[in-house]
């Protein structure tokens, strides 16, 4: 019987690692399947109240927001590509790790930065009063920044690198002989870009779409400062504002189904247009020579992005520290610039320990308990950190109300909030979040490795775990490195599971930040915002030495 069940296990694709990786999984995964238990819970009542009052203020907002996302990100995104990669102008080999840049500036500082600057009393306005005479707003129409119209050019500004990104890659993966079929049948660079390359480039620049507006549904302080209620808002409202956890988490519910709608066009879209390389891929295509005047308004079209999205707020930020040295960089900021350090590294870390785990399952056994397994594990990153941080304080607080129950009854002691009050909630929801960024860098990194030296390492008498640490492990610190990097960063901006699951009095930069500018104390908060914009960049730089390598 023993055996029959063995072999059984066997022809399924059970194993160790396989129950590790379905543990791991399942342990990730236990968020999203707690928001969604929230749908079998009785709320006729919630749902009602919602409806009444300001579910149709969030939908709204939240599909302007993505509506307007959507259609700026694609322009800039897909347009700059095209120009750098497959026109000749000067400034263009500049611009193809320049635009890269404003990654590295989340969207709620721009958002503080221009609404300083934009402000009745900021240089801007004042500027105009003094050449112009102005007394007053009554002599004088100045718009509103804090505004869903400007929400949307924050966001625009910092997410359309994501497209911009993946558009690329996808033109210079090109066939070049389709290409040059284009050129020699008379098209124009506009006509070989419309009906050519731009048709064969959809699934990427689909999937970089994909990204920007999940990270546009995540957003959290950016709308919260210009006034515009969406689900994220409304979540975290809802849920310390009003103390309405079954409201709040109902609001994630829905939430998520925006986001799944986002997954399943991406996959639709990359599953029903597959495109294959008919040429070497050496070969790089000959670019368009444009003459001055085009040249000219190819790279203002590539500066304006650049220079709004990077480096107008970096020159505000950078100004406001240097005027404010000293209230700046003050004992709290070291303080909260020591908590953020904690958690980043602690997060990346875990991030790198457990992508190792699931990309080296995945090698041993490519099951489809193992695929399904490690796709589950990687779907934080589509996930909101307000979604996340609801999906983990439920169970966690019914994890505390149980062992604190247990505690008074058999010794007469309350312990309090061991889980859901600490910092393992914090770094948990990071976990759950940023895991798939570090394991698809590991995962990358794992497949160059050539079966044959597992294979080697097997006939030599090592173990799976001893080929992994002996073999596997001194190959793979580049990917490793990398995702520590990409987690690290990503955790020192992240702000809307940071601000719901954060400990009593503790606070990082992002909150910092966050704190300050809502007090409309911007000034003090400069060093701190330029610190994480600064950390920001590495990840950018990596990305622009792989680009110039490829």
């Amino acid at each position: 019987m023993q055996a029959s069940q063995r072999k059984a296990f066997q022809k399924i694709g059970f194993s160790g690692w396989t129950i590790v990786v379905l543990a791991i999984a399942l342990l990730v995964s236990l968020p999203v399947l707690s928001v969604l238990s929230g749908l079998f819970t009785n709320t006729q009542e919630v749902w009602k109240h919602l409806a009444e009052t300001v579910l149709t203020t969030y939908v709204m907002n939240s599909l302007g927001l993505m509506i307007g996302v959507a259609i700026g990100v694609t322009v800039i995104g897909t347009a700059t590509a095209w120009l750098v990669t497959m026109c000749d102008f000067w400034g263009g080999r500049l611009f193809t790790w320049a635009l890269l840049l404003p990654l590295a500036a989340p969207a709620y500082i721009l958002a503080y930065t221009y609404t300083e600057a934009l402000e009745f009393y900021g240089p801007v306005q004042t500027a105009l009063r003094e050449a112009f005479g102005w007394k007053s707003l009554r002599d004088y129409w100045f718009p509103n920044v804090r505004s869903l119209w400007g929400a949307v050019i924050m966001l625009v500004l910092v997410l359309y690198p994501y497209v911009y990104l993946l558009a690329r890659s996808a033109f210079l993966s090109q066939s070049v002989s389709i290409l040059e079929a284009s050129r020699s049948l008379g098209y124009s660079p506009w006509k070989s870009f419309t009906k050519v390359a731009l048709p064969l480039a959809r699934p990427a620049i689909v999937a970089g779409l994909s990204l920007a507006l999940m990270e546009t549904l995540n957003d959290y302080a950016t709308v919260q400062f210009f006034s515009v209620d969406t689900f994220t808002t409304g979540i975290y409202r809802t849920w310390f504002g009003m103390g309405e956890r079954i409201a709040a988490t109902q609001l994630s519910v829905l939430l998520l189904v925006f986001i799944f709608a986002l997954i399943f066009l991406e996959r639709w879209s990359r599953g029903r247009a597959q495109y294959f390389q008919t040429s070497n891929t050496n070969q790089t295509p000959q670019k368009y020579k444009l003459n001055p005047i085009q040249g000219f308004f190819a790279f203002v079209f590539c500066f304006i992005p650049l220079l709004f999205g990077f480096l107008i707020p970096g020159r505000l930020l950078l100004g406001m520290t240097l005027e404010n040295w000293d209230e700046t960089f003050d004992q709290r900021f070291w303080e909260f610039a020591k908590n953020s350090l904690t958690v980043s590294g602690l997060a990346a870390i875990a991030a790198v320990i457990i992508a190792v785990i699931l990309a080296y399952g995945l090698r041993l056994n490519r099951s489809l308990a193992m695929r399904f397994a490690t796709q589950t594990a990687s779907m934080g990153y589509a996930i909101p950190g307000s979604v996340i941080a609801v999906g983990i304080l439920i169970p966690l607080g019914l994890a505390d109300n149980a062992i604190d129950a247990w505690m008074q009854s058999t010794f007469n002691r309350s312990t309090g909030l061991l889980l859901s009050g600490t910092m393992f909630a914090l770094i948990f929801a990071y976990l759950v979040r940023f895991l798939a960024l570090s394991f698809s860098s590991v995962d990358a990194s794992l497949t160059n490795i050539k079966p044959s030296l597992d294979q080697a390492s097997r006939s030599l008498g090592h173990s799976a775990t001893s080929t992994l640490f002996r073999v596997h492990i001194p190959l793979l610190w580049k990917g490793v490195l990398a995702a520590a990097i990409l987690v690290f960063v990503d955790v020192m901006k992240e702000l809307s599971a940071t601000i719901i699951i954060r400990p009593f009095n503790f606070d990082t930069l992002a909150v910092h930040v966050y704190n300050l500018a809502s007090d409309e104390r911007l000034a003090e908060a400069s060093g701190s915002a330029l610190a994480i914009v600064l950390v920001g960049l590495i990840p950018v730089i990596v990305l622009s030495w792989q680009m110039d390598r490829n």
